[in-house]
């Protein structure tokens, strides 16, 4: 299993930024090698990118490859595998996954709100018009599927009575499923959204402004790596809090980075991503929140009753995102 799981890493999925990146491609002495994925082409995964691009992560002793998963689903089976070390991922589906016994811990919380759209076909003028139709998501379990129904409830509509969730994969195939009017209305994050608009595509519900905490992207790693190397946590954790800071300090260096990683030039939708997601949305101090997992917990509760009474505090770790705080580390990156 374990083989099979490496193959389909190095051969099936994306690598980014490896043997072509000129100056961190090639060993570098004295760096700890680190593997981590992110699981969705959306900008919210961003802060990993610009810690490899600029070197950050080489200043904090680590050379990490960073890798490309389609969803979460696989990006937490790599994780419990063993075959990367961090993800970038969903509150959600870690909490799913340490709800099934997954030895997995939320470190890191970017973003705490679910900063979707609810977009539909130009012939979609209201959610009304959405019963009989069908909502595309990427994959069931996922974040996108936790927006999806709470889009639906927010409007009254039932989630798979009313309106048929269907999967479509990655966030890049949901702009062409809505084109070929496979699904007519789907749950898109940016910059697919900024694509969408520009086709004719119209935006329902912007689920992030219901105001509701949820621990929709951050960092994720195993319980035994904090317990038994949590100087490699730390240092990975520090990297990315930089990573934050330098890209809400420079905007052009975020966008060329988020272009190459999002294999795309336009200046409109990287613009979007990033003023949404970046500046707007991203935490300067990623700190992972009771009430941000306690959402997570509810929605997970509907499928699954070990998330009725589970206790949020069990599914995070908060201890070096508070110490970077109390520190002044975090302080100190925006003067």
């Amino acid at each position: 299993m374990k083989t099979c799981l490496v193959a389909f890493l190095i051969f099936s999925l994306t690598i980014v930024g490896l043997a072509q990146h000129s100056c961190y491609g090639a060993d570098s002495p004295g760096l700890r090698k680190v593997r981590m994925a992110f699981t969705s082409l959306s900008a919210v995964m961003m802060p990993p990118w610009i810690a490899r691009e600029s070197g950050i992560f080489n200043k904090y002793g680590l050379q990490v490859e960073v890798i490309a998963t389609p969803t979460g689903v696989e990006g937490m089976n790599a994780l419990i595998a063993g075959e990367v070390q961090f993800l970038q991922i969903s509150g959600g589906t870690t909490a799913s996954a340490a709800l099934g016994g997954a030895d997995v811990m939320i470190v890191g919380t970017t973003l705490d709100t679910l900063v979707q759209n609810l977009m539909a076909r130009p012939e979609i003028e209201n959610a009304e018009q959405l019963r009989g139709k069908t909502l595309g998501i990427t994959r069931f379990g996922t974040s996108i599927d936790v927006g999806a129904r709470i889009a639906l409830r927010h409007f009254g509509l039932v989630p798979d009575k009313d309106v048929a969730i269907v999967q479509v994969g990655g966030m890049e195939s949901m702009v062409p499923a809505l084109q070929s009017n496979r699904i007519q209305a789907g749950i898109l994050s940016y910059p697919a959204i900024t694509q969408a608009k520009k086709l004719g595509h119209h935006v329902l519900l912007d689920v992030a402004s219901l105001g509701m905490p949820y621990a929709f992207t951050g960092m994720t790693t195993r319980g035994r790596i904090i317990r038994e190397d949590p100087d490699l946590v730390r240092r990975y954790m520090m990297a990315q809090v930089e990573a934050i800071a330098r890209a809400k300090r420079d905007k052009n260096l975020a966008m060329a980075v988020m272009g190459k990683y999002l294999r795309t030039t336009n200046p409109a939708s990287l613009s979007d991503a990033y003023e949404i997601d970046v500046q707007k949305y991203m935490l300067k101090v990623p700190l992972p929140t009771v009430e941000a997992v306690r959402s997570v917990l509810e929605d997970l509760a509907t499928r699954n009753p070990k998330a009725k009474d589970a206790d949020p505090r069990r599914f995070f770790d908060d201890s070096f995102i508070r110490q970077m705080q109390s520190t002044g580390v975090i302080d100190a990156l925006y003067r």
